[in-house]
């Protein structure tokens, strides 16, 4: 983004989320999402005046403290702002009550309040939270597979999917990588379950069910403190999960809207990438 606002390129790279992957890993993915949009807007990063970074993971102080350090150490002489992908939604929404529904390989649901007070719920990480997430919907789908291979000794086409897509030849061996790297195995399920859903596979269809619902109840806590169900609430939904699935996106709007009746459902009106950018300008 330039000194007057206008975005000169947008690139993507990695997962950036310290919590989940480590300091080290998150700021060397920035690096490279940074590097691309550099080179594509062909400018030379001595010039970078101000970094905006909206990251998962970074609500514990310390881990905002570790990345903020971290990102001021791989930019020089640039302000540096670090704020959390929930704090970098509201932004982005705009002013006025709003609700933000995350479904990302986490998930969270955060809304604020026609006082400006804000209220959250999700986004802890996979132990305690995440319904509804890419990495919940992985998991449980992982699950029931195995479980279906154990009592029949056969797979389901979805199972069978899933083993062949991400390479894996036996489920014992899915298990394990799982059990090191769950990251690297949970949120890569997700879109073949998105895939088969929208195929028909009823399965499939059950779990992204389960996981609208799930996504529902994030925003229905949130929903008890910003305002009644009857308010004409903006609903905004983000994440990479959103536009995988026909099926799945359907039956999310379906229950928000069956939550909400009244809520303007749909899109953020920026990026929080674009929302961090921005406010890191000033």
């Amino acid at each position: 983004m330039d000194q007057a606002g206008n975005i000169l390129a947008r690139s993507f790279s990695g997962p950036s989320n310290p919590f989940r992957i480590g300091v080290e890993r998150a700021v060397r993915e920035l690096q490279e999402a940074a590097a691309l949009a550099l080179h594509e807007a062909a400018v030379d990063m001595g010039e970078i005046a101000a970094i905006g970074a909206g990251l998962a993971g970074t609500g514990q102080p310390e881990l905002r403290e570790q990345m903020h350090s971290a990102l001021q150490q791989a930019f020089p002489g640039a302000k540096v702002s670090v704020f959390t992908d929930f704090e970098a939604s509201l932004v982005a929404a705009g002013e006025g009550p709003v609700i933000v529904l995350e479904i990302g390989t986490g998930s969270f649901a955060v809304g604020r309040d026609s006082h400006g007070k804000i209220w959250r719920a999700g986004g802890y990480g996979p132990a305690s939270s995440d319904e509804g997430s890419a990495y919940d919907i992985g998991r449980r789908a992982v699950a029931q597979a195995v479980n279906e291979w154990e009592q029949s000794g056969s797979d389901l086409s979805l199972g069978k999917a899933i083993l062949d897509k991400l390479r894996f030849k036996t489920w014992k061996e899915l298990q394990k990588r799982a059990s090191v790297a769950p990251d690297e195995v949970f949120p890569q399920v997700f879109p073949i379950v998105a895939a088969a859903a929208d195929a028909g596979d009823a399965n499939a269809r059950e779990l992204l069910l389960q996981a609208a619902a799930d996504l529902s109840s994030l925003v229905g806590t949130v929903a008890e403190h910003v305002g009644p169900s009857t308010a004409p609430v903006l609903l905004a939904k983000t994440g990479g999960a959103l536009g995988r699935s026909i099926f799945f996106d359907a039956h999310v709007d379906a229950a928000l809207l069956q939550l909400l009746p009244k809520a303007r459902l749909g899109g953020l009106p920026m990026s929080p990438a674009e929302a961090a950018a921005r406010s890191a300008r000033y």
